[in-house]
Order: structure tokens, then sequence, then C-alpha cells
């Protein structure tokens, strides 16, 4: 399937904690193809292990992962999050490894990132940004 957008961790939450606009969102853009980065991934799991409801909150993440496309990190993406952290620390902007990873991610595979945590990726050159 053709991706068109890579849903950021932030959107992923609200979907799951039911946030109605970002579920008709996701809903109306699922046929364009949704992407997840491996890095997203890991930070929803963190989010399971250490709710209060582990055995529900997983069984609901993996129910949300069959809309959507893993996207592991490669070589170029990590030499596209050298390149551009470097970037970014040598014009004194900070912004976690993480965001870093999920930006680069979707600019390496031409997505547009669907998050509402634009002042951090507004930093990432080049990367097309869709809030709700």
């Amino acid at each position: 399937m053709r991706l068109s957008y890579l849903v950021d961790t932030d959107w992923a939450i609200h979907y799951l904690n039911g946030h109605a606009e970002i579920i008709n969102q996701l809903d109306r853009l699922h046929e364009q193809g949704l992407g997840l980065s491996a890095i997203s991934l890991a930070e929803l799991f963190e989010g399971v292990f250490y709710s209060t409801n582990p055995e529900g909150n997983e069984q609901q993440l993996m129910e949300f992962l069959k809309g959507v496309t893993v996207i592991g990190i490669d070589e170029e993406t990590c030499k596209l999050f050298g390149k551009e952290r470097g970037r970014l620390r040598a014009s004194k902007k900070l912004m976690g490894d993480f965001d870093i990873l999920i930006g680069m991610t979707a600019r390496q595979h031409g997505l547009t990132l669907l998050t509402n945590n634009r002042r951090h990726f507004e930093l990432i050159e080049d990367l097309k940004i869709q809030s709700a």
C-alpha cells in the first residue's frame, strides 16, 4: 500500500484515548495510507506498560496497528538524523532525538507528519506537517 502520512506519537495517543477529532481525521486519511515510525511504536509501548491497565491497553494498541504500516529505522534514516541533528546543534536549536528520528522517517519516505507538536517539528527543514 502506498503511504501518504506518518502518524506522530501524540496523534496515536489521542486516537487510543478516543479523541473524536483525531479519530475522524485518521479514519478519513486511512485510504491514503498511514505509517507509524518504529520510534513512535516504542513510545506507545512505554505508555502501555506504564499504565494501570497494560493488558487492555496493549490489546487496544494492537488493534490500532492493524490500520497502519510500521516503518523501521534504516541506514538512510540514521544518516538523515545525523545531518539534521548536527544542523540543529550548530544553530543552537534543541530537539529530542526521538522527534528528530520521527521527522526524518517522514522526510525520508516523502510523508506528511500528522502531529499537534508543531513547535518542535517546525525546526526540521523540508518536513511537511499537518495538525488537527
